[in-house]
Protein backbone atom coordinates (compact mmCIF):
# COMPACT_ATOMS: atom_id res chain seq x y z
CA UNK A 1 0.00 0.00 0.00
CA UNK A 2 1.19 3.52 -0.83
CA UNK A 3 0.49 6.37 2.03
CA UNK A 4 1.60 8.50 0.11
CA UNK A 5 -1.00 8.33 -2.97
CA UNK A 6 -1.14 12.12 -4.26
CA UNK A 7 -4.77 14.18 -5.00
CA UNK A 8 -3.58 12.98 -8.65
CA UNK A 9 -3.61 9.18 -7.87
CA UNK A 10 -6.91 9.45 -6.28
CA UNK A 11 -8.82 11.13 -8.96
CA UNK A 12 -7.62 8.28 -11.75
CA UNK A 13 -8.95 5.69 -9.44
CA UNK A 14 -11.86 7.12 -8.33
CA UNK A 15 -15.66 7.72 -8.82
CA UNK A 16 -16.72 10.23 -6.63
CA UNK A 17 -20.57 10.43 -5.37
CA UNK A 18 -23.04 12.07 -7.40
CA UNK A 19 -23.59 10.04 -10.74
CA UNK A 20 -24.57 6.82 -10.26
CA UNK A 21 -22.24 4.59 -11.42
CA UNK A 22 -20.78 0.76 -11.79
CA UNK A 23 -18.14 -1.58 -11.71
CA UNK A 24 -17.40 -5.03 -12.84
CA UNK A 25 -13.95 -6.84 -12.05
CA UNK A 26 -12.31 -8.55 -14.79
CA UNK A 27 -9.04 -10.04 -14.57
CA UNK A 28 -8.20 -7.38 -12.03
CA UNK A 29 -9.26 -4.43 -14.49
CA UNK A 30 -12.02 -2.37 -13.24
CA UNK A 31 -14.34 -1.40 -15.95
CA UNK A 32 -17.13 1.30 -15.52
CA UNK A 33 -21.04 0.54 -16.82
CA UNK A 34 -23.97 2.70 -16.69
CA UNK A 35 -25.79 2.22 -13.36
CA UNK A 36 -28.98 0.40 -14.42
CA UNK A 37 -27.71 -2.51 -16.46
CA UNK A 38 -28.35 -5.63 -14.92
CA UNK A 39 -25.47 -7.83 -13.84
CA UNK A 40 -26.69 -10.26 -16.35
CA UNK A 41 -25.66 -7.97 -19.08
CA UNK A 42 -22.50 -8.98 -17.87
CA UNK A 43 -22.61 -12.61 -18.14
CA UNK A 44 -25.03 -15.28 -19.64
CA UNK A 45 -25.30 -17.05 -16.36
CA UNK A 46 -27.95 -16.46 -13.99
CA UNK A 47 -25.86 -14.83 -10.62
CA UNK A 48 -25.44 -17.38 -7.76
CA UNK A 49 -25.04 -14.87 -5.17
CA UNK A 50 -26.34 -11.36 -5.43
CA UNK A 51 -26.51 -8.81 -2.20
CA UNK A 52 -26.63 -5.21 -1.06
CA UNK A 53 -24.82 -3.15 0.55
CA UNK A 54 -25.91 -0.08 2.74
CA UNK A 55 -23.64 2.21 4.83
CA UNK A 56 -23.09 4.85 7.28
CA UNK A 57 -26.82 5.11 8.25
CA UNK A 58 -25.76 7.50 11.26
CA UNK A 59 -29.33 7.57 12.81
CA UNK A 60 -29.28 9.72 15.31
CA UNK A 61 -27.24 12.70 13.66
CA UNK A 62 -28.81 16.42 13.64
CA UNK A 63 -27.59 18.83 11.57
CA UNK A 64 -28.10 20.88 8.11
CA UNK A 65 -26.03 18.19 6.20
CA UNK A 66 -29.18 15.83 6.61
CA UNK A 67 -32.41 17.18 8.74
CA UNK A 68 -34.01 13.49 8.28
CA UNK A 69 -31.71 10.42 8.47
CA UNK A 70 -33.98 7.78 9.24
CA UNK A 71 -36.08 9.32 6.14
CA UNK A 72 -33.37 8.94 3.76
CA UNK A 73 -32.64 5.39 5.34
CA UNK A 74 -35.83 4.49 4.94
CA UNK A 75 -36.13 5.26 1.10
CA UNK A 76 -32.57 3.48 1.11
CA UNK A 77 -34.73 -0.14 2.38
CA UNK A 78 -37.30 0.89 -0.08
CA UNK A 79 -34.55 0.95 -2.92
CA UNK A 80 -33.17 -1.78 -1.62
CA UNK A 81 -36.84 -4.40 -1.21
CA UNK A 82 -37.43 -2.80 -5.33
CA UNK A 83 -34.49 -4.58 -6.91
CA UNK A 84 -36.80 -6.87 -8.71
CA UNK A 85 -35.09 -9.76 -6.87
CA UNK A 86 -34.75 -10.78 -3.15
CA UNK A 87 -30.83 -10.80 -2.38
CA UNK A 88 -29.10 -13.26 -0.81
CA UNK A 89 -28.69 -10.78 2.00
CA UNK A 90 -27.69 -7.07 3.52
CA UNK A 91 -24.82 -5.83 4.74
CA UNK A 92 -24.54 -2.71 6.35
CA UNK A 93 -20.77 -1.33 6.81
CA UNK A 94 -21.01 0.43 9.64
CA UNK A 95 -22.32 3.86 11.56
CA UNK A 96 -25.60 2.57 11.82
CA UNK A 97 -25.60 4.52 14.34
CA UNK A 98 -24.46 8.41 15.34
CA UNK A 99 -24.01 8.44 18.81
CA UNK A 100 -24.19 4.67 19.93
CA UNK A 101 -27.24 4.83 22.12
CA UNK A 102 -29.61 1.81 22.92
CA UNK A 103 -32.61 4.03 21.12
CA UNK A 104 -30.48 5.02 18.32
CA UNK A 105 -29.42 0.71 17.85
CA UNK A 106 -33.39 -0.28 18.13
CA UNK A 107 -34.56 2.18 15.75
CA UNK A 108 -32.19 0.96 13.28
CA UNK A 109 -32.80 -2.57 13.91
CA UNK A 110 -36.39 -2.53 13.88
CA UNK A 111 -35.96 -0.15 11.02
CA UNK A 112 -33.67 -3.39 9.06
CA UNK A 113 -36.62 -5.50 9.71
CA UNK A 114 -38.39 -4.27 6.72
CA UNK A 115 -35.44 -5.47 4.43
CA UNK A 116 -37.12 -8.22 2.04
CA UNK A 117 -34.04 -10.42 2.28
CA UNK A 118 -33.64 -13.73 4.57
CA UNK A 119 -30.35 -12.35 5.95
CA UNK A 120 -28.87 -9.22 7.44
CA UNK A 121 -24.90 -8.92 8.10
CA UNK A 122 -23.37 -6.13 10.01
CA UNK A 123 -20.30 -4.43 11.14
CA UNK A 124 -19.72 -1.51 13.60
CA UNK A 125 -18.07 1.86 12.75
CA UNK A 126 -16.65 4.21 15.05
CA UNK A 127 -19.72 5.72 15.96
CA UNK A 128 -21.18 2.67 16.97
CA UNK A 129 -18.57 2.18 19.67
CA UNK A 130 -18.04 6.00 21.09
CA UNK A 131 -18.26 5.25 24.65
CA UNK A 132 -18.55 1.33 25.55
CA UNK A 133 -15.76 0.06 23.54
CA UNK A 134 -18.62 -1.69 21.09
CA UNK A 135 -20.73 -3.36 23.98
CA UNK A 136 -24.05 -1.89 23.11
CA UNK A 137 -23.29 -2.47 19.01
CA UNK A 138 -22.39 -6.16 20.02
CA UNK A 139 -25.62 -6.83 22.48
CA UNK A 140 -27.25 -5.46 19.79
CA UNK A 141 -26.18 -7.12 16.62
CA UNK A 142 -23.09 -9.35 17.47
CA UNK A 143 -24.87 -12.72 17.49
CA UNK A 144 -23.08 -15.03 16.10
CA UNK A 145 -19.95 -13.12 16.10
CA UNK A 146 -16.70 -13.86 17.77
CA UNK A 147 -13.87 -11.32 19.82
CA UNK A 148 -15.09 -8.28 19.27
CA UNK A 149 -17.76 -8.83 16.61
CA UNK A 150 -15.88 -10.83 13.51
CA UNK A 151 -17.09 -13.68 12.02
CA UNK A 152 -17.22 -15.18 8.23
CA UNK A 153 -19.51 -17.71 6.11
CA UNK A 154 -19.39 -19.44 2.85
CA UNK A 155 -22.41 -19.21 0.69
CA UNK A 156 -23.02 -20.13 -3.32
CA UNK A 157 -18.94 -21.15 -3.15
CA UNK A 158 -17.92 -17.53 -1.69
CA UNK A 159 -16.10 -17.17 1.53
CA UNK A 160 -16.92 -13.63 3.30
CA UNK A 161 -15.15 -12.67 5.90
CA UNK A 162 -16.52 -9.20 8.13
CA UNK A 163 -14.28 -7.36 10.14
CA UNK A 164 -13.77 -5.06 13.06
CA UNK A 165 -11.06 -2.00 12.59
CA UNK A 166 -12.78 0.88 14.74
CA UNK A 167 -11.86 -0.13 17.98
CA UNK A 168 -8.51 0.89 19.58
CA UNK A 169 -7.81 3.53 17.00
CA UNK A 170 -4.90 5.39 16.93
CA UNK A 171 -6.61 7.78 14.42
CA UNK A 172 -5.69 5.13 11.72
CA UNK A 173 -8.27 1.69 11.77
CA UNK A 174 -6.96 -1.00 13.63
CA UNK A 175 -7.40 -5.20 13.65
CA UNK A 176 -5.15 -6.23 16.13
CA UNK A 177 -3.16 -9.33 16.72
CA UNK A 178 -6.52 -11.30 17.92
CA UNK A 179 -8.45 -10.83 14.75
CA UNK A 180 -5.25 -11.15 12.38
CA UNK A 181 -4.57 -15.03 13.58
CA UNK A 182 -8.92 -14.98 13.29
CA UNK A 183 -8.17 -13.63 9.58
CA UNK A 184 -5.12 -16.10 9.01
CA UNK A 185 -6.67 -19.39 10.30
CA UNK A 186 -10.00 -18.65 8.65
CA UNK A 187 -8.29 -18.69 5.24
CA UNK A 188 -6.20 -21.35 5.71
CA UNK A 189 -8.13 -24.26 4.51
CA UNK A 190 -9.41 -22.79 1.63
CA UNK A 191 -8.62 -23.53 -1.75
CA UNK A 192 -6.52 -20.85 -3.65
CA UNK A 193 -9.66 -20.25 -6.60
CA UNK A 194 -12.42 -19.52 -3.83
CA UNK A 195 -13.54 -16.34 -4.31
CA UNK A 196 -13.17 -13.96 -1.50
CA UNK A 197 -15.50 -11.06 -0.24
CA UNK A 198 -14.02 -9.03 3.21
CA UNK A 199 -16.16 -6.20 4.80
CA UNK A 200 -14.78 -3.47 7.11
CA UNK A 201 -16.13 0.16 7.99
CA UNK A 202 -12.87 1.95 7.49
CA UNK A 203 -10.95 1.29 4.24
CA UNK A 204 -8.05 -1.41 4.44
CA UNK A 205 -6.24 0.54 1.92
CA UNK A 206 -4.19 3.51 2.33
CA UNK A 207 -6.84 6.00 0.93
CA UNK A 208 -6.33 8.75 3.00
CA UNK A 209 -4.39 8.55 6.18
CA UNK A 210 -4.33 11.98 7.27
CA UNK A 211 -7.89 11.76 7.69
CA UNK A 212 -7.53 8.29 9.61
CA UNK A 213 -8.90 6.89 6.44
CA UNK A 214 -7.07 3.50 6.41
CA UNK A 215 -5.83 0.88 8.69
CA UNK A 216 -2.61 0.39 10.14
CA UNK A 217 -1.90 -3.29 10.33
CA UNK A 218 -4.30 -4.20 7.16
CA UNK A 219 -1.00 -4.90 5.15
CA UNK A 220 -0.78 -8.04 7.32
CA UNK A 221 -4.55 -9.02 6.56
CA UNK A 222 -4.36 -8.72 3.05
CA UNK A 223 -1.02 -10.85 3.06
CA UNK A 224 -2.94 -14.13 3.57
CA UNK A 225 -5.29 -12.54 0.80
CA UNK A 226 -2.96 -12.65 -1.53
CA UNK A 227 -2.77 -16.25 -2.83
CA UNK A 228 -6.39 -16.03 -3.84
CA UNK A 229 -7.60 -14.93 -7.31
CA UNK A 230 -10.53 -12.66 -6.64
CA UNK A 231 -10.83 -10.56 -3.67
CA UNK A 232 -12.77 -7.76 -3.20
CA UNK A 233 -13.41 -5.60 -0.36
CA UNK A 234 -16.34 -3.27 0.99
CA UNK A 235 -16.09 -0.53 2.77
CA UNK A 236 -17.83 2.45 4.43
CA UNK A 237 -16.74 5.28 6.40
CA UNK A 238 -15.81 7.91 3.49
CA UNK A 239 -19.22 8.18 2.39
CA UNK A 240 -18.49 8.53 -0.97
CA UNK A 241 -17.73 6.16 -3.81
CA UNK A 242 -13.84 4.97 -4.47
CA UNK A 243 -12.67 1.96 -6.19
CA UNK A 244 -8.51 0.98 -5.81
CA UNK A 245 -7.15 -2.12 -6.94
CA UNK A 246 -3.85 -3.62 -5.84
CA UNK A 247 -2.53 -6.96 -7.75
CA UNK A 248 -5.38 -9.13 -7.01
CA UNK A 249 -7.49 -7.57 -4.71
CA UNK A 250 -9.94 -4.92 -5.87
CA UNK A 251 -11.51 -2.07 -3.01
CA UNK A 252 -14.69 -0.46 -3.29
CA UNK A 253 -15.49 2.17 -0.43
CA UNK A 254 -19.08 2.83 -0.47
CA UNK A 255 -21.48 5.66 -0.35
CA UNK A 256 -23.74 6.94 2.89
CA UNK A 257 -27.47 6.55 3.43
CA UNK A 258 -26.97 9.99 5.54
CA UNK A 259 -24.82 12.86 4.28
CA UNK A 260 -21.58 13.49 2.25
CA UNK A 261 -17.90 14.04 3.23
CA UNK A 262 -15.46 15.83 0.84
CA UNK A 263 -13.15 14.54 -0.91
CA UNK A 264 -9.63 13.48 0.75
CA UNK A 265 -7.72 16.44 1.32
CA UNK A 266 -10.65 19.29 0.49
CA UNK A 267 -10.48 21.00 3.74
CA UNK A 268 -8.87 20.34 6.97
CA UNK A 269 -11.13 17.31 8.09
CA UNK A 270 -13.87 15.48 6.78
CA UNK A 271 -16.77 17.50 8.06
CA UNK A 272 -20.49 16.75 6.84
CA UNK A 273 -20.88 18.79 3.70
CA UNK A 274 -23.86 20.65 2.91
CA UNK A 275 -25.56 20.62 -0.45
CA UNK A 276 -27.68 22.80 -2.46
CA UNK A 277 -31.31 21.96 -1.85
CA UNK A 278 -32.67 18.80 -4.23
CA UNK A 279 -28.82 17.48 -4.47
CA UNK A 280 -28.68 15.59 -1.55
CA UNK A 281 -30.46 12.33 -2.73
CA UNK A 282 -27.82 12.15 -5.59
CA UNK A 283 -25.01 12.07 -2.72
CA UNK A 284 -26.50 8.83 -1.41
CA UNK A 285 -27.11 5.61 -2.12
CA UNK A 286 -27.17 1.61 -2.05
CA UNK A 287 -24.82 -0.71 -4.09
CA UNK A 288 -25.64 -3.76 -5.64
CA UNK A 289 -23.01 -7.10 -5.93
CA UNK A 290 -23.28 -9.86 -7.81
CA UNK A 291 -21.11 -13.18 -8.18
CA UNK A 292 -21.78 -16.01 -10.98
CA UNK A 293 -19.91 -19.11 -10.46
CA UNK A 294 -17.21 -19.92 -13.31
CA UNK A 295 -16.62 -16.57 -13.88
CA UNK A 296 -14.10 -14.00 -13.28
CA UNK A 297 -16.73 -11.28 -12.69
CA UNK A 298 -17.94 -10.20 -9.90
CA UNK A 299 -20.25 -6.79 -10.90
CA UNK A 300 -21.08 -3.98 -8.72
CA UNK A 301 -23.88 -1.36 -9.32
CA UNK A 302 -24.54 1.88 -7.30
CA UNK A 303 -27.66 3.76 -7.07
CA UNK A 304 -28.47 6.77 -5.93
CA UNK A 305 -31.40 7.53 -3.55
CA UNK A 306 -34.92 7.89 -5.81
Amino acid sequence: MNPNMSRRQLMRHTAWFGAAVGFSVVGGEVISHVAGASAAEHSHARPALRFAQISDSHIGFTGAPNPDVAATFGRAIDQVNNLGYTPDFVVHTGDLTHLSSPEQFDQVKQMMTGLRTPHVFTVPGEHDSVDDAGQKYRSAFGAGSRGDGWYSFDTAGVHVIALVNTLNLHKLGHLGADQLEFVEKDLAPLSSDTPIIVFSHIPLFAMYPNWGWGTDDATQALSYLRRFSSVTCLNGHVHQLFSKTEGNVTFYSGTTTAYPLPRPGDGPAPKPVALPAGKLRDALGIREVSYTKGETVLALKEQALQ
